[in-house]
């Protein structure tokens, strides 16, 4: 079985890289939701190279009304700097994004290996199997990204809905390696 997990890991790791290549970089998924464009960038850029110098994620809110209150109605804004520049984009980010998938992958075969044969029996029932898995992470990761400082429910949704179709296309490409143990006969 550890063959087959490793044979269904690696090839759902692949799947993961070429849905990856496609949806970014053939499509663009991900930069029209990364990556809108700012009006006058080289001034709003030099403000924040100013005033944020240390890595990490930040708010910025409108001024406090005469009550002490934020004031209804007005955007928040929510800053990311990672501590590094365009360099980081390299070769690390690649290898790491491609152990991901492998990774994830084979974690994800494994544990369809762990269940019953019922499921394993059956390839509908090891596809939903995944998507179960898939579904956990698209409810702990994409939806709580929804909300003030985060990203804009439609964004949010669209992550939610590409994300469930990754983890359906990973669980179809996956089950078909997993097969339930022969049954021994006497």
């Amino acid at each position: 079985m550890l063959k087959k997990v490793i044979i269904a890991g690696l090839v759902g790791g692949l799947t993961l890289i070429i849905w990856a290549i496609l949806i970014n970089v053939v499509f663009g998924f991900r930069y029209r939701i990364d990556m809108n464009k700012v009006p006058n960038e080289p001034q709003v850029y030099q403000t924040l190279k100013e005033n944020i110098t240390e890595p990490g994620r930040y708010l910025c809110n409108p001024a406090l009304n005469e009550s002490n209150m934020f004031p209804e109605n007005q955007p928040v804004f929510s800053i990311l700097y990672g501590g590094m520049g365009h360099e980081a984009a390299g070769p690390l980010s690649i290898i790491l994004d491609f152990l991901y998938a492998f990774i994830t992958a084979i974690l994800c075969a494994w544990l369809l290996s762990l269940t019953s044969e019922k499921i394993k029996a059956s390839y509908p029932r090891k596809v939903f199997f995944v998507i179960i898995i898939g579904l956990l992470f698209v409810f702990f990761s994409d939806i709580k990204k929804y909300g003030i400082g985060n990203y804009p429910l439609d964004d949010t949704l669209i992550m939610t809905f590409h994300n469930i179709i990754l983890w359906t296309v990973l669980g179809l490409v996956i089950s078909l390696f997993i097969k339930p143990i022969p049954k021994k006969t006497e």
